[in-house]
């Protein structure tokens, strides 16, 4: 599939908006790790290649394990992950997917006994972001195998 067209030209203005939006995700306080685990499932959620590419490349530059990555479509049945990074996975397909326009009352309560009010809040709104992101990459056919992780000096 050929790229439609580049976003980020065509709206530069939009494209700063939700770059806005995850700036905001970013520094929220919330870990790096889990958000890279978020991003990636909502992205696996919604078939985003490109997006896949990013975030499970960000998520090994950051030290996530292969296993980890690996065994996230199956969190559930897996015992490698963290009740906060658990209730983190089940609140983002909660969102993501939306059935019958609801997230369960189970899913809310699991979520915030992990997060306080504002931790939350943050959490839905990185989820609100990726799924963005994966909209925007999807609709647009953005070509994936090409990103490459931010040089970082420790």
């Amino acid at each position: 599939m050929t790229q439609r067209l580049d976003y980020k030209k065509a709206a530069p203005g939009g494209f700063a908006a939700m770059l806005g939006l995850e700036q905001y995700a970013r520094g929220s306080g919330l870990e790096h790790a889990l958000l890279e685990l978020v991003k990636t499932r909502a992205s696996q959620l919604n078939g985003c290649a490109f997006c896949l590419d990013m975030h499970t490349q960000d998520a090994r530059a950051a030290g996530e394990s292969e296993q980890r990555l690996y065994l996230l479509p199956a969190w559930r049945e897996a015992h490698c992950y963290t009740p906060r990074e658990r209730a983190a996975l089940a609140w983002t397909e909660a969102v993501t997917l939306l059935k019958e326009q609801e997230v369960p009352d189970a899913v809310y309560a699991e979520a915030r006994a992990q997060f306080d009010e504002k931790a939350l809040v943050d959490l839905t709104l990185a989820i609100v972001a990726i799924n963005g992101w994966n909209r925007l990459s999807i609709a647009f056919r953005a070509q994936s195998g090409t990103y490459q992780p931010p040089v970082t000096h420790h």
